[in-house]
């Protein structure tokens, strides 16, 4: 499928998780990909590397999205490779828990930098070139912490739902431009960091979901590739929640 033949995209945090998934879904789907990360090199270069090896096109990019200055010369360097940008996967994450009055300040602001901060400045680089095209896909990477909250994780479930709010008032300020904006918040997924989790923790989730078991970045990624379509071209501001039957309204 070609779904996305000449159209770029750029997917943050890429070299693991749903990142990862979601750049090698993109590809296999014709899109050109550059594969941002922060330190793993070896990791980037390995998705890269499989992109290649299915006929594709990508470029590994270290840059710390919590940077404006870095974050500009990353999408500098997408539009000098490929002259344009058409999607942008803002998945660039951490988590830093503790309970409130255990908390630092510099957890607190650790996280609201990578996973608030760094989709503003994103989006705040790559617009200009989706306004000029009249043509964007953006989807921000959230949580059921950002909607639910999660004990230990008051500085992620403030980062969280910020991007909600964050995504919802761009998504109105730049619909008549042709571009939209959407969440996907994904519930339990098999990923390293439930794989930290306590046994208890898993046990006790896997409870609470309705299929009774944990996701796998590729649906995460499907979901995301759907948003990123010309299929979904009548959605935006809207929050796509991906937890297996979790938390129900």
């Amino acid at each position: 499928m070609n779904e996305f033949q000449d159209q770029v995209a750029v997917v943050t945090g890429a070299s693991r998780g749903i990142g990862r998934a979601t750049a090698l879904e993109l590809a296999q789907l014709g899109a050109r990909v550059l594969v941002n990360y922060q330190q793993n090199a070896t990791a980037a270069q390995n998705v890269v590397d499989e992109i290649i090896q299915l006929g594709g096109e990508a470029l590994a990019y270290a840059a710390d999205v919590s940077d404006a200055a870095a974050v500009r010369e990353m999408i500098k360097a997408t539009l000098s490779r490929w002259g344009r940008l058409d999607i942008l996967i803002n998945n660039a994450g951490i988590t830093a828990d503790a309970p409130l009055m255990r908390l630092r300040p510099d957890q607190w602001q650790k996280v609201i930098d990578v996973d608030l901060t760094s989709v503003f400045l994103c989006c705040q680089a790559a617009l200009p070139t989706m306004q000029q095209q009249r043509y964007g896909r953006i989807i921000n990477v959230g949580s059921l912490a950002g909607l639910a909250g999660n004990v230990g994780q008051a500085n992620y479930a403030a980062a969280k739902a910020g991007l909600v709010g964050f995504s919802r008032a761009l998504a109105r300020e730049v619909a008549c431009d042709g571009v939209t904006v959407n969440i996907v918040a994904p519930g339990y997924i098999e990923t390293e960091l439930l794989d930290s989790a306590a046994p208890a923790v898993r046990a006790w989730a896997l409870e609470a979901i309705a299929l009774r078991r944990f996701g796998a970045p590729e649906e995460v990624a499907a979901a995301i590739a759907f948003l990123a379509s010309s299929r979904s071209s009548y959605i935006t501001g809207h929050v796509l929640v991906i937890d297996g039957g979790w938390v129900m309204p």
